[in-house]
């Protein structure tokens, strides 16, 4: 007598008896939402980057041998169980509905990427194939549409995480494909364990790369270790990040523009009067927040004269956040940082260069109106700059990332290739309320530090601010909604990490991984149909 073996690479057949297949439709999309929860739940403010393993190994086992319409389904649930309760900020002040857009906007492109990961699933070494998949799908959606949204990147959810410090050897997509590619590996090693339980035999090549997949990340993560250096190679500076804070929560913040510049003018005097009577030592150079004066200081007499004043009285340059008034009557607005010096005042500028779709200027706005007035609340479009925001601020070359720019891959790098020893990160979240966000761009700003080895200082309008060491660690930090003023010796730095280096040659050699994957099982699955056609064929001809 002989045994029937079922292949370890096979769908686990339905359970018997009608109580199984009553049940059985509803587990995987159960579980695919699960999944997505997973990994909402590993971002931060919550200290649980783990928990990404099990939402990627639960995401494999609901992806794998799925047929493709199967795999684009299951994968939108966990795209919606991931995404909605991750961007829910965005509907803080203006609703549910621009929120569940891009909810669902992005859901759709997990959906896209997760169609790839269940055709690749048939391949040998699988995880391999499926982590260069996800790392594909985050690098598409982080460009398109609009400039691309790359908030919710698996590597901004590992600032915490042991395996943080493979971000300075090949930037954030190489740590998310490590992350991933273990969790995928992960749920490969217990498939394994399960098959040998059934057949007691033991595949060792499928065994061994099933291994390889979890432990390589693991050492990976152990050899990137010595990148990760708080050493202060070109000496230090004194630095002072100031939170002014805002009169009220959302959006209506901007009709007391007047009371947000007094109140950072205000916190730097007293901040002056603390170093004059010896409590804090006096800063190089101060940072005020992004929208710290959303009055032009070029147009408003009365706001230059408050920033002036301010900034006379600490004595030391100090960037200030402004909205500038275009030149023309037809220009756009401009979201620009100045540098303004204690004798001289405004000197030079940066002008954000990644602006927020929606936020910052209103793509296809009359068809947006149709679903939410709201979009008339941005009723003037800003323009984006050209030029790579590095201040020289008493001496010290500073990079000048703002807000939303830290998510982009890009916008961090070049202040650097472009000579900042440290990254200053100007940002302003009092539109989203005490929501999450805050939480999850500051774990952007600890995840940049350690990716190119530089000290990173946050001033906010309304908090988070942080001071960051070039291990990613938080050394000060302001609460949310509350004045205050942060003044801390940073290490200033100019090696280049690998990441910083190789910009986005990793990214591009995991997408060239991954496209190698796609093709493959394209072809075997034309040459399955060819093989099918031509039996079908023999059998016709034959009868």
């Amino acid at each position: 007598m002989s045994a029937t073996i079922t292949p370890v690479d096979a769908p686990s057949p339905a359970p018997a008896g009608r109580s199984g297949r009553r049940w059985l439709p509803w587990v995987r999309p159960f579980l695919a939402v699960l999944s997505g929860a997973l990994l909402y739940l590993s971002f931060p403010p919550r200290p649980l980057w783990w928990l990404v393993l099990p939402g990627f190994a639960l995401l494999g086992w609901v992806l794998h041998g799925r047929r493709l319409r199967a795999g684009f389904g299951l994968g939108l649930l966990a795209g919606l169980g991931f995404m909605l309760p991750l961007l829910h900020w965005t509907g803080e002040d203006v609703g549910p509905v621009p929120w569940l857009a891009l909810a669902v906007a992005e859901a759709l492109f997990v959906a896209v990427g997760c169609v790839g990961i269940a055709a690749v699933s048939r391949l040998p070494a699988w995880p391999l194939w499926a982590a260069a998949v996800w790392t594909l799908d985050e690098a598409v959606r982080a460009r398109f549409p609009f400039g691309g949204f790359p908030w919710g990147k698996i590597a901004f959810g590992q600032a915490d995480s042991p395996f943080l410090p493979i971000v300075a050897l090949g930037g954030t997509p190489l740590l998310g494909f490590a992350v991933v590619l273990c969790g995928f590996g992960l749920y490969e090693g217990v498939r394994r364990a399960a098959a040998y339980r059934a057949t007691r035999e033991v595949p060792r090549a499928a065994t061994a790369v099933a291994l390889a997949t979890v432990l390589v990340p693991v050492a990976a993560a152990l050899g990137s270790l010595p990148l990760v250096s708080d050493e202060a190679e070109d000496g230090t500076a004194t630095v002072a990040a100031i939170q002014g804070n805002v009169p009220r929560l959302g959006l209506d913040f901007n009709s007391q523009r007047r009371a947000v510049l007094d109140n950072h003018a205000a916190r730097t005097e007293q901040l002056a009067a603390d170093v004059k009577a010896g409590k804090e030592p006096q800063p190089d150079f101060v940072l005020w927040p992004e929208n710290s004066s959303d009055l032009d200081p070029y147009l408003n007499p009365d706001a230059r004269a408050v920033i002036d004043e301010a900034v006379r009285a600490i004595g030391a340059p100090t960037v200030v956040g402004a909205v500038v008034e275009p030149e023309s009557e037809t220009g756009k607005l401009r979201n620009t940082l100045i540098e303004w010096d204690p004798e001289k005042g405004p000197l030079d500028t940066y002008d954000k260069r990644h602006i927020q779709p929606f936020g910052e200027y209103m793509p296809m706005r009359s068809v947006a109106r149709i679903f939410s007035k709201d979009v008339d609340r941005v009723q003037r479009d800003f323009g984006g700059g050209t030029k790579v925001g590095v201040f020289d601020l008493a001496g010290t070359r500073v990079g000048l990332v703002t807000c939303y720019e830290a998510a982009f891959d890009d916008a961090v790098r070049d202040t650097v290739t472009h000579g900042g020893r440290m990254i200053a990160v100007p940002s302003n979240n009092a539109t989203f309320g005490r929501s999450e966000m805050t939480y999850q761009q500051l774990a952007m700003s600890q995840v940049r530090a350690v990716e190119h080895g530089r000290a990173v200082v946050v001033p906010v309008t309304s908090g988070v601010s942080a001071v960051i060491r070039p291990d990613g660690s938080i050394v000060e930090r302001t609460g949310m909604f509350e004045p205050g003023a942060l003044v801390d010796e940073v290490p200033l730095r100019s090696s280049l990490t690998p990441a910083t280096r190789m910009g986005t040659l990793p990214e591009g050699v995991v997408a060239l991984v991954a496209v190698v994957g796609l093709g493959w099982i394209t072809v075997r699955a034309v040459r399955s149909r060819k093989v099918r056609r031509t039996v079908t064929g023999t059998r016709e001809t034959s009868q």
